[in-house]
Order: C-alpha cells, then sequence, then structure tokens
C-alpha cells in the first residue's frame, strides 16, 4: 500500500497525520517559531506522497515564474518545429539597463544575435531579466503565458507582470505573480513527467534547471555535495522597511535510491538577511531529504 505523507500547517501551527513524524513536525515548527518571515512548503514525490505547510497563501514567485515562461517558451516552438538553435535578433533597447543581465554585461550598447537555446540558459540557469522579458514577447506575452500553464490543470496561481513592470512597481506588482506553493510543485512534477512537447525541449529544460547557478545556498546548501538538484530560483529587493518580499526556490531532487521528488520552499514578507532567508530554504530541504531518503530506503 503506498504511503500518503501530508504534513499541513496553519500560521506556524502543524498537525501531522503519521505518528512518525513527530520529530519532523517537532524540528520544523521549532525553527520557524521565531523567524519573522511567512514560510510556504511543498513536496511531491513521484510515488505520490505529498507534504504541504502553510500552503494556501499566494506567494510571490519572483524569478521562479521564468521557469513557467520557459514551459510556455517550448511549447510554442515544438509547435512551430523550431529548432533550439533558431535565432532571434535582439536590439540593445530591449537589453533594460537598470535590472539583473548577464546577457546585457557581455554585450553592451549593442544589437546582438542569439539562439532561443542560449535566451532560455540565460533567463532560467542565471536568472537574466532581460532574456525573461525577451522570451516572454515571443510566447505572445504573459497573458499567453498564464493561459497556458492553466491548460495544464494549474489553478491556484496568476501571472500578469513582467520583470519590467516589476521593476516599475517594485512593492506592489510582483505580488500580482503568485501561487501556491503546491501548484508550483506540480506544475514542475507534470513537466517532468508528462509529455509537454518533444523529448529533445524536455531534456534541453532538464539540463538548464540543473544548471543553475544562482542560489545554490538555498536547496542545495546542505544536501551532500553529489545530490542531483535541477531548480529555479527567485528573490526580490527590499522594500523601505527593509522588508524582503520574497526568497524562493522551486526544483526537483533525486534520492540515492533513485525517486525523485519535487519541492517548493517559499519565504514571503521576510524581516529576516538574506543570509537567514537561504538558511531556512536549505535548512528545511535537508530535513526532507533525510525524511524522505530514510522512508524510501525502509521500503
Amino acid at each position: 500500500m503506498r504511503t500518503t505523507f501530508i504534513l499541513v500547517s496553519y500560521l506556524f501551527s502543524v498537525t501531522t497525520l503519521c505518528a512518525q513524524n513527530t520529530t519532523l513536525q517537532s524540528r520544523i515548527s521549532d525553527f520557524l517559531k521565531n523567524k519573522k518571515a511567512t514560510v510556504g512548503v511543498s513536496v511531491l514525490t513521484e510515488r505520490g506522497d505529498t507534504l504541504l505547510y502553510n500552503n494556501n497563501l499566494r506567494y510571490p514567485l519572483l524569478s521562479v515564474f521564468k521557469f513557467h515562461i520557459a514551459l510556455a517558451v517550448l511549447d510554442k516552438m515544438d509547435h512551430a518545429g523550431t529548432p533550439l538553435d533558431s535565432i532571434l535578433h535582439i536590439s540593445s533597447s530591449q537589453l533594460q539597463k537598470n535590472t539583473y543581465s548577464p546577457l546585457r554585461d557581455k554585450y553592451p550598447n549593442q544589437d546582438i544575435n542569439i539562439s532561443l537555446r542560449d535566451l532560455l540558459k540565460y533567463s532560467v540557469s542565471l536568472s537574466d531579466n532581460n532574456a525573461c522579458d525577451i522570451l516572454i514577447d515571443y510566447a505572445g506575452g504573459i497573458s499567453k503565458v498564464d493561459s497556458y500553464i492553466r491548460k495544464l490543470g494549474i489553478k491556484n496561481f496568476h501571472l500578469s507582470e513582467t520583470e519590467n513592470t516589476m521593476h516599475q512597481d517594485p512593492e506592489k506588482a510582483p505580488y500580482n505573480n503568485w501561487s501556491y506553493p503546491s501548484e508550483a510543485t506540480r506544475l514542475l512534477f507534470i513537466a517532468d513527467t508528462k509529455t509537454l512537447f518533444a523529448n529533445n525541449y524536455k531534456e534541453f529544460l532538464t539540463e538548464i534547471m540543473l544548471g543553475t547557478t544562482t542560489g545554490t545556498d538555498k536547496l542545495k546548501g546542505l544536501l551532500p555535495p553529489c545530490t542531483q538538484v535541477g531548480h529555479k530560483t527567485g528573490s526580490s529587493d527590499r522594500n523601505p522597511n527593509g522588508m524582503k518580499l520574497a526568497d524562493n526556490d522551486l526544483g526537483f531532487v533525486t534520492l540515492p535510491c533513485g525517486v525523485k521528488y519535487y519541492i517548493a520552499i517559499f519565504v514571503m514578507n521576510s524581516y529576516e538577511t538574506d543570509q537567514e532567508n537561504a538558511s531556512i530554504i536549505a535548512f528545511i530541504s535537508r530535513l526532507i531529504y533525510d525524511e524522505l531518503n530514510t522512508r524510501y530506503n525502509n521500503r
């Protein structure tokens, strides 16, 4: 019989349906008790086990939405038969100056020709904001991306902002791109286990998530060095009161036994330091890794 692993929390109080989770329940509660942040967690394993913690809130996605955009772009490419190495012409005016952009830094003040493959790498692996907005335009606009994700059966989320519009109103606009953690993990599960587009596109998406260079101190921070983790991070600036809207990580992790799980840890409205936000994600990530590793090795 398949074991169901469910842990649900409201306002940091935890109840559990499985007696053996008492230690995990206590450690998560104790760890978050005095944190000045709202934390949501969702885990879904390929065997159908789930974990939810403080899930039913609208967490701002920040750059995690670049994963959603990549799915919509790859779907469009698949339908049109567009190769990954197809070239787009990008004018210098599309490379905004006051935003995070390794692409612009590499090609300052110039028009460029770049492949869709490289644009997707810049957007997902490097979290480049200009590459992201160029890909949103390619996909037909942010509303098209939102519609595509909804067609996959994802409901408790919303996308209406680009990186540019979020930068124009940094205190309010980022909240308009939101998701329950459970919907983020379910989307990642669907993308990884279902056939959404041709296999070469799917393999490429896995490759660039495995190649993510941002947020190495988040989901991956306390996991064993050889652990296979593909992920997409998200992070905001702070408002004038010092509050950080979000520090996020969404990814998949493969256990030593070969079982894969999908995990989202979203930190919202945090007055903790950036280092502490990352530590929150890393600590919970390791707790879940150890719990699932023990659970599946004992089956």
